[in-house]
């Protein structure tokens, strides 16, 4: 083994992986596989977890996500620390600025964006605090910007700067501090070589589970949109079963990405992930310019005016309040829709970051941290809000014009996309349409699990890319393929929500430690380049 502070095999079947790591992970994966499928009550312990999970630490996850997201804008304004380059001062970005912001963006939101692009704004229509708290009335037009304000929280500048925040630690450590590109690296820069050592071995650990328990919370929503779009295109009953997926598609859909991801992978980040990547965000302007020609694009740039300027006047409040509960109902109502939404999302965003944050490292080296936090956390948040409201606004207003007579509305949140195409669209334009849907959904999928597979490997090989090996690849696949499809048997959406919960809750520890080292780097390394004027 070698003595570096990742310590990865020489030879044999792990060869330049670290075993312990690896193993480790494997074991703990299995465990949860064989526990989910044997014990019958799973699924509900899940859920008890989850409960308490969320009352000890429901806060610490408002207040944690916030403190990410103003540090990545801060870094981005002060003068000494924006132009820093993540590379060596002479170092040129890998990759155009088109391919860049594809790959950030598709590995980072696009299947959640296709699964909330109507199901978000129509939900936080129905009911949110505003609502609860009598200051808006549900399904009424006062109420839009209001539902426009929680949508964005969730998709704005919070979530994004959770994702820049790792990405931007990892990146410094490994291009100005040539460390490997991996989750340890700002704990070796800080710790002592020993404790570093063994510390790393644990944050290394908690990185790959939270990744796999990410991406298999999105993989599970998406394979639900998914079937809904297979059952709009083919009309075939078995696919879906009393309104919901069948398992038996849901299994199919979840082989199907596993080995299309699989394959994708296999033929590197140069290849498959960013020919996927650039066809995501091809196909993502093709789907928003039919909704821009067909949609309610007034009505939607109404949307957009009045929710930024509400999002960006409350964001304060919206990002450091945390309701526990209380005597009254307004006070638990309150409480119970911050942790079925905010807290589930900023869970969901967190067991992202190792994948999504040590992605954006890879592909970021050469970009100043200021040309990063606009391409990373800026762009992406007005993206996000377009997209939300071009489509999300079109479903909006059939809504509301009587068109579409509440069956967007009644719709599950992962069939709400497929109901508007069939509500805006003539019969002819219906499978056109919905089959584009379903096509970028799959290319988005595929990007974020072969995206999610490299970075595994890369986690535990110690940045080393020679780790990376097609058996590894292809064991990581089948891992992740197997936790979601047991998951979803044991305890459905409501199981791997739980688990995404839960497993989050390491990783943001790991998230403020880095957050730390970065910024206690930053500050000894602009000192050192200040000149002395004492003398």
């Amino acid at each position: 083994m070698s003595d570096s502070a990742t310590r990865v095999e020489q030879n044999g079947f792990y060869a330049g992986q670290n075993r312990l790591v690896a193993i480790s992970v494997k074991v703990i994966i299995v465990a949860l596989v064989l526990w989910a499928s044997l014990a019958a009550d799973a699924g509900s312990i899940l859920m008890d977890i989850q409960s308490a999970t969320i009352g000890y630490f429901g806060g610490w996850y408002v207040v944690a996500s916030a403190t990410f997201m103003i540090a990545s804008l801060a870094l981005a304004l002060l003068p000494r620390t924006a132009l820093i380059r993540l590379g060596a001062d002479n170092s040129t970005p890998e990759f155009s600025r088109f391919a860049w912001f594809s790959m950030m963006f598709g590995a980072g939101i696009g299947v959640g964006m296709l699964t909330y692009s109507t199901a978000e704004p129509l939900a936080h229509f129905t009911n949110n605090p505003d609502v609860i708290m009598g200051a808006t009335t549900a399904l009424e037009p006062d109420n839009l910007a209001a539902a426009y304000k929680w949508t964005l929280l969730h998709y704005g500048l919070t979530p994004w700067g959770c994702y820049a925040i790792v990405g931007m630690s990892l990146a410094y450590f490994a291009y100005r501090r040539d460390m490997p590109l991996t989750i340890r690296s700002p704990f070796t820069a800080v710790l002592s070589p020993e404790l570093a050592r063994r510390v790393g071995g644990v944050v290394d650990a908690a990185a790959i589970l939270a990744t796999i328990i990410g991406i298999g919370v999105t993989i599970g929503y998406g394979v639900n949109q998914l079937t809904f779009g297979m059952h709009q295109i083919t009309s075939w009953d078995w696919l879906v079963s009393s309104g919901k997926p069948s398992l038996i598609a849901l299994s199919l859909a979840v082989i199907f990405l596993t080995l299309a991801a699989m394959l994708s992978a296999l033929s590197g980040i140069g290849r498959g992930i960013r020919w996927l990547s650039n066809l995501n965000m091809v196909l993502s302007w093709l789907l928003l310019l039919i909704f821009i020609i067909f949609g309610a694009t007034a009505f939607a740039g109404e949307m957009f005016i009045a929710g930024l300027t509400e999002y960006l006047g409350a964001i304060p409040a919206m990002s450091f309040t945390v309701w526990g509960g209380g005597d009254t109902a307004t006070q638990q109502s309150l409480s119970d829709w911050q942790s079925a939404w905010t807290i589930f999302y900023w869970a969901w965003w967190i067991a992202f970051t190792p994948f999504v944050g040590l992605f954006l490292a890879r592909v970021s080296k050469g970009r100043t941290i200021r040309e990063y936090v606009i391409g990373a956390i800026l762009l992406p948040s007005l993206m996000c809000f377009a997209w939300f409201c071009i489509i999300g606004g079109t479903a909006l207003d059939l809504e509301l014009s009587g068109v579409a007579g509440g069956d967007i509305l009644e719709a599950d949140l992962s069939a709400q996309l497929f109901a508007t195409v069939e509500q805006l669209f003539t019969a002819e334009w219906v499978l056109p349409v919905a089959t584009l849907c379903v096509v970028l959904l799959v290319t988005y999928l595929v990007t974020s699990a072969d995206s999610a597979v490299l970075v595994i490997n890369t986690i535990v090989s110690g940045g080393a890319p020679d780790g990376a090996r097609p058996r590894h690849i292809v064991l990581w696949s089948v891992l992740l393929g197997l936790v979601i499809i047991t998951l979803l048997f044991a305890g459905g959406m409501n199981a791997l929500r739980s688990v995404m919960i839960i497993g989050a809750l390491p990783f943001s520890a790991v998230m403020l430690f880095m957050l730390c080292a970065l910024g206690f780097a930053l500050w000894k390394d602009t000192k050192a380049s200040v000149p002395d004027k004492s003398g």
